[in-house]
């Protein structure tokens, strides 16, 4: 018999679990809806970049830049040049830039660690390129990294190990001394993607982002944003920085033109809006501050976050909460296609959006 075109499929595509972003605000809604289902930004989009998106609007019949070499260097004057233009790459959103990097690296059979419950891209997009991935699981009861674990479970094929703080569902962080003892363990043939899109939002004292162990040399991968902290959700634009050696071996496969010139604009115009940002690391400062003790008092079990949402375990199943909630205008999130079984991710909106969460949890 002959066969058909199904035997050319690669095998790890086979239909699995696909990713699936928050649900949209409904159409035509008959009630005002508040959504804390995708942490957003709860002050909308930075100002400045929308004034840089609406000039570059009149050039849409123009290809973009090349390279993203224009946001490269406006990214180097918002590290005070600690970092070098080449350190720096850019896609369409962090997500992309999870793909880039698996792309760079991955062959059929090489190993991804990562540590449920989190972003769900790292299993996904490894599936892409044939990899075995390996769930070292952050640790009951506190969501804490179990590095003992993950070291335990490098092997010879393994490539990538994917770190995130303050970690997507749960709001917990990855303390600096853990970090860097585990830096210090690691195989230097592995690479690791540290994933701090949240870390505007990080207070704790011994928080820490990924740029001391750049500029020292180690072989790790800082993955941003400009969905959360500028409000730029909606044009999906990312980056990270890396390594010299790193950053050069993994731009050899960013297209050019990539970048849509209303991002590029956009982007550049949030880096400058720094009081945009201030005023939107305060607000969440403020709800998370609300939130903890609304909980306290309504009994809800939560996690102390150290991002803008919060993980919960709610007081009835997920699923019959959230529909709960909506029912009473409040969009919230399960997440157990996070890997965080039963529980529910609700973002820190702005007070009206927050008030309005607690009073529908009153009513349950």
């Amino acid at each position: 018999m002959e066969k058909g075109i199904e035997s050319i499929f690669k095998p790890y595509l086979e239909p699995k679990e696909i990713y699936k972003g928050g649900k949209n605000l409904p159409e035509n809604p008959t009630q005002k809806i508040y959504k804390l289902s995708s942490n957003e930004n709860p002050l909308g989009q930075s100002p400045k970049a929308t004034e840089a998106l609406l000039k570059a609007a009149q050039n849409l019949a123009l290809y973009p830049d090349q390279t993203d070499i224009r946001l490269r260097k406006a990214l180097v004057d918002h590290f005070g040049g600690q970092l070098t233009v080449d350190q720096f790459i850019c896609g369409n959103s962090g997500s992309e830039i999870i793909d880039m990097v698996l792309r760079a690296f991955i062959n059929e059979g090489d190993e991804v660690i990562f540590s449920n419950p989190c972003f769900l891209p790292y299993s996904v997009f490894s599936r892409w390129y044939g990899a075995k991935q390996i769930d070292i699981r952050l640790k009951d009861p506190d969501y804490s990294l179990d590095v003992e674990g993950i070291l335990s479970a490098i092997t010879k094929r393994t490539k990538i190990i994917f770190l995130t703080s303050p970690n997507n569902p749960t709001g917990t962080y990855i303390q600096k001394t853990v970090l860097e003892d585990f830096l210090a363990r690691i195989p230097k043939n592995v690479l690791v993607v540290y994933d701090e899109v949240y870390r505007h939002f990080a207070d704790a004292d011994d928080y820490v982002t990924a740029l001391p162990y750049v500029l020292q040399g180690h072989n790790i991968v800082a993955l941003n944003s400009f969905s959360k902290t500028y409000g730029l959700a909606g044009q999906r634009i990312g980056y990270c920085y890396t390594t010299l050696k790193i950053a050069n071996y993994i731009r050899q496969i960013h297209k050019p033109f990539l970048l849509p010139l209303t991002s590029i604009e956009a982007a550049i115009g949030a880096l400058n809006d720094h009081g945009f940002v201030e005023e939107t690391v305060k607000t969440v400062l403020r709800g998370r501050k609300f939130f903890a003790g609304e909980f306290d008092r309504l009994g809800i079990k939560y996690w102390p976050s150290q991002a803008n949402f919060f993980i919960i375990d709610p007081p009835i199943p997920e699923m019959k909460f959230t529909d709960a909630l909506m029912d009473e205008g409040v969009m919230v999130r399960p997440v157990s296609q996070f890997g965080a079984l039963g529980k529910v991710r609700i973002t820190v909106g702005d007070q009206e959006a927050n008030e309005a969460l607690v009073s529908a949890l009153k009513k349950m």
